[in-house]
């Protein structure tokens, strides 16, 4: 199926742009798009006339204000209704909290909330993606389906195995899948005629001896998340 070129490389400059720590030149932009500066710099300067991005004082690119106007109608009912908790439960927690959504063949990041009180959150930015095969949120989405149901769906995605496990228990986890020495726990949120999502923690695995207190906490956050979404 032919695609837009543009439309493709206007896009990828908006995904290097928000997955950089830094704020980056044109010329540093052009060499991840490996496009010369004077094709990246007309695809930056359409993108600030509808302002989703525009520059600080060095000149660099920076994420502007219409990509907030963008995210905020993203799952908009699923948003609202999971910020309080989120923010609830990473301060309680002491860890950064997500909701991930299925995404085609990924699993997408929502929105994500960091304690205020902790140096040593991971970081897991809104818009991280990364395949089904990985990570407990994945797993937990899963868990929603039976295998069968799952199959039925034609998704071209394997029914993992602890999606099994998890269906029983309520809960999923995963170690080591996204990233080496982070652990992550997730679970189903659910709700009917929406984009199937999971609410999930990430943290070190050295940071933590038992689940128990989480896995309860998130249970009972994503129920509460269900309710709203219900009414």
């Amino acid at each position: 199926m032919p695609t837009s070129q543009t439309l493709s490389r206007g896009i990828r400059v908006l995904e290097i742009v928000a997955n950089s720590p830094v704020n980056l030149s044109i010329a540093e932009i052009a060499a991840k798009l490996e496009v010369h500066r004077s094709i990246a710099y007309r695809i930056i300067r359409t993108l600030e006339q509808h302002h989703l991005l525009n520059r600080d004082e060095a000149g660099h690119i920076r994420s502007a204000s219409g990509l907030a106007v963008l995210a905020r109608s993203v799952q908009r009912d699923l948003q609202a209704a999971a910020t309080p908790e989120l923010t609830a439960l990473a301060n309680e927690l002491s860890m950064t909290t997500f909701v991930a959504v299925w995404e085609h063949d990924l699993c997408t990041t929502l929105q994500s909330v960091s304690p205020l009180n902790s140096q040593r959150a991971i970081v897991h930015r809104p818009g991280s993606v990364h395949g089904m095969d990985v990570g407990a949120a994945g797993i937990a989405i899963q868990s929603r389906y039976t295998k069968a149901e799952w199959d039925a769906l034609d998704t071209g995605i394997q029914y993992r195995e602890p999606a099994i496990a998890a269906r029983e228990a309520g809960y999923a986890t995963s170690a080591n899948e996204v990233i080496q020495g982070v652990t992550s726990i997730a679970v189903p949120i659910q709700h009917a005629g929406q984009t199937p999502a999971a609410l999930a923690v990430v943290f070190a695995t050295s940071t933590v001896d038992s689940y128990e207190r989480t896995i309860e906490e998130l249970q009972h956050a994503a129920a509460r998340i269900s309710e709203k979404l219900a009414h």
